[in-house]
């Protein structure tokens, strides 16, 4: 699948629909049913001639963005966060808003213009606006409204050693494994769920994991990477071009141990990297997934993304195609019996 196309998508949370639409019409023909729910989770269904555990696999479907609030007198946009971002990466950046792309540029005072008090405080984003070149609130009411998302403004490129660089790729990157994953044929039950609303708490994966109620729930993302110069080697949580990160402890879940050890052992058997994620904080679909019903054995698979949450994440390829293929000998080895739940 072509990251380009994925990644250039808008989709904050909580509209998710042109993400949605692109997903469905990659998927058909792949799986035997696409569904969505009524918060806008999408279904992709592959049932198996042999029974055996049901495995779910979520990838959310939503990016961190902004939320139009409200428009002045001088036709400036306001706005609000929608997930989480570093206020210090948001003035001087381009912006796209509402469903017909209007450019504004997130605006803030000069440094010409800041007092030397101004200079030491991190910026306040509830000060922060957004000019579209409207003189008048008339005029900007015409182009944005109240409730409009805003996404940064940025193209999708390679670069470097087999890198990419683009937006939103937590977790663009992990929807991608995810419809790559389910080309294949497997010989057990397989649910993929494109969730939503995952960067404001993990909603959509709540909804989805209850409809589901899998034995197997994996989590698919895209996740911190911080392997730059300062940062100390066991604070870099992954490395780029090491290979999928397989998570152990997060905020929200301790991943299942049976699974860790199977998937690290699936990993060696088939000479695929891989690494482990080296850090406990954040959280992701996986959590729900280990509470649904009477419980799931719960993981997480994921890519390493470095400066997720801005404006312009940088991930490897060879880390996305091996995320695929350790998930494709993943299911195979759960069809032949080798993964006991």
């Amino acid at each position: 699948m072509e990251l380009r196309s994925i990644s250039e998508l808008r989709g904050v949370s909580g509209q998710e629909h042109e993400v949605r639409t692109y997903l469905r019409r990659e998927l058909e023909g792949h799986v035997s049913e696409l569904q969505s729910d009524t918060l806008g989770n999408l279904f992709a269904r592959k049932p198996a001639a042999a029974r055996g555990p049901t495995v779910m696999f979520a990838a959310h479907m939503d990016e961190v963005g902004f939320l139009v609030t409200a428009v002045d007198k001088d036709g400036m946009v306001h706005f609000r966060t929608v997930g989480g971002i570093d206020a210090g990466v948001m003035p001087s950046k381009v912006v796209q808003i509402g469903p017909k792309a209007v450019p504004g540029v997130i605006g803030t005072k000069a440094v010409h213009l800041q007092s030397a008090d101004d200079r030491t405080k991190p910026f306040d984003p509830k000060k922060l606006v957004i000019d579209i070149g409207a003189g008048s609130k008339e005029e900007a009411l015409k182009l944005v409204q109240p409730g409009d998302q805003v996404t940064f403004a940025t193209s999708f490129g390679a670069f470097g050693n087999g890198l990419h660089k683009g937006r939103a790729l937590d977790d663009r990157i992990g929807c991608a494994v995810l419809v790559e994953v389910l080309k294949g044929s497997y010989q057990v039950p397989v649910v993929g769920v494109f969730t939503v609303q995952e960067e404001v708490g993990t909603r959509g994966a709540a909804v989805a994991s209850y409809a589901v109620r899998p034995d197997i729930g994996v989590c698919l993302e895209g996740t911190v990477c911080a392997d730059i110069p300062g940062t100390e080697e066991d604070a870099e949580t992954t490395r780029i071009g090491s290979g999928p990160a397989i998570s152990i402890m997060d905020a929200g879940t301790i991943h299942h141990p049976g699974l860790v050890h199977h998937l690290v052992a699936v990993a060696r058997r088939h000479e695929i990297p891989y690494q482990y994620r080296r850090a406990t904080r954040g959280g992701n679909d996986a959590a729900r997934m280990s509470l649904a019903g009477s419980g799931a054995k719960a993981c997480a698979v994921s890519v390493p993304c470095r400066y997720i949450h801005g404006p312009v994440a940088v991930a490897s390829q060879s880390d996305f195609e091996n995320a695929v293929k350790l998930l494709r000998a993943f299911l195979e080895s759960i069809g032949r019996g080798e993964l006991k739940v």
